[in-house]
This record gives structure tokens, C-alpha cells and sequence, in this order.
């Protein structure tokens, strides 16, 4: 499993010859990693006396950043595990009429679950990102440098996400499925640049000299 390996492991199987784990396993973990500054943004508010107001907001924010960032962790083996199931389908044989028809249709399906797999980590992210929104108003002024961050990888991994649903919707003849799954990525895109941006522009506005 990819998301036990150390990190020089991980990051040495990425630069390696090999497909997986590749742009949508790094998506993954960026989410993964988005969702853990957050939650490290509210264990740095809860217990302080300047946040009681806010404590039990924190902690149950806490609680739902742990969820979300143990949801992507496992999207990293789940989306490079896909990959693995689309080579298999590609590599079928295709002699006969019968065989090009199972394996035509095992590649459709194959190809189906590796774009449903980012759609998820985008679906995620979004989750993700308002907890940090929140985090970066409500948390502890001394980490808000870290909920920038996090809307920053969030960020990156749904749009990097997108990219991974993007050229996987471009071999699926489910005219439907790629319709609406289109229509959602974009849906999705807009509103985490949006909040995104949001963050940043507060995060920035907090470490400026004139605010300090």
C-alpha cells in the first residue's frame, strides 16, 4: 500500500518509470495533506483561553477534518489501484469479436471507476476547504499562515483531481455520465477557487504589515 511507505518511498515511486502512482495519487495526498493542516489549525485553538467562544466549533471541526483527511489518504491507493484495473482491461485479448466486445466493454468500466475516484477527491476537497475557511477565520490567529496552506493544497488537489476526470471523461462513450460529471467538476472548480481565493485573501490580509 502506497499510503504506508515513507515519504522519500513514495515520492521515489512517483519520479520511478511506472504510471502509478502518478498525478491523481499526488492529488490525493494533497488533499489528504490540506485536510491535516486544518485540523492541526484547530487542536492549535482548542484549550486556549482567547477561543473558548469558539472551542466546540473547533473540536467538532476537528472531529470531520479527521474524516476527510483518512477519505483522501485512502483515495491515493484507491485512484492508483484504478490505473492498474484500466491496464489490465487494455491488455485483453482481442482476437476474437467476442474478446474485443469484453474487453471493450471492461475498459468502459474500468475507466468509469478511475474517473469517479478524482471526481471524489474533488467532491472532498470542497468539503475540506470550508472547514478551513472556517479554521482561518475562527482559528487561532498565531496558525493562520497554516489554513493558507491548506487552502492552497486543497486547492491544487481538486484542480489537480480535475485534470485526472478530465482525460479519463475523453475515452468514456457514456454520453450522459460525461455530461454530468463535466457539469460538476466545473461546478465544483468554480466554488473551491472562489473560496480559495476568499482564504488567501484573508490570510493575507491578517500577516500584512498594516494589519500587524
Amino acid at each position: 500500500m502506497l499510503i504506508t511507505k515513507t515519504v522519500n518511498e513514495f515520492i521515489d515511486d512517483v519520479a520511478s518509470g511506472s504510471p502509478a502512482p502518478g498525478g491523481g495519487s499526488v492529488a490525493a495526498l494533497a488533499g489528504a495533506l490540506g485536510a491535516a493542516l486544518t485540523a492541526m489549525v484547530c487542536s492549535l485553538t482548542i484549550g486556549k483561553k482567547k477561543y473558548l467562544s469558539v472551542q466546540g466549533e473547533m473540536e467538532e471541526m476537528l472531529r470531520q477534518s479527521g474524516i476527510l483527511r483518512t477519505s483522501l489518504a485512502k483515495l491515493i491507493d484507491d485512484d492508483a489501484e484504478a490505473f492498474g484495473t484500466v491496464m489490465k482491461a487494455l491488455n485483453m485479448p482481442k482476437e476474437t469479436e467476442e474478446e474485443k466486445i469484453r474487453r471493450a466493454e471492461a475498459i468502459q468500466h474500468a475507466t468509469k471507476r478511475a474517473t469517479e475516484i478524482p471526481l471524489r477527491v474533488m467532491q472532498l476537497c470542497e468539503e475540506a476547504l470550508a472547514l478551513a475557511k472556517t479554521a482561518a477565520e475562527k482559528g487561532n490567529v498565531n496558525s493562520i499562515s497554516d489554513a493558507g496552506v491548506a487552502a492552497l493544497m486543497l486547492q491544487a488537489a481538486c484542480r489537480g483531481a480535475r485534470l485526472n476526470v478530465q482525460i479519463n471523461l475523453g475515452s468514456l462513450k457514456d454520453s450522459v455520465f460525461v455530461q454530468e460529471t463535466t457539469s460538476l467538476t466545473e461546478s465544483i472548480g468554480k466554488r473551491v477557487d472562489a473560496m480559495s481565493l476568499d482564504i488567501l485573501n484573508r490570510v493575507d490580509g491578517a500577516l500584512s504589515p498594516a494589519h500587524s
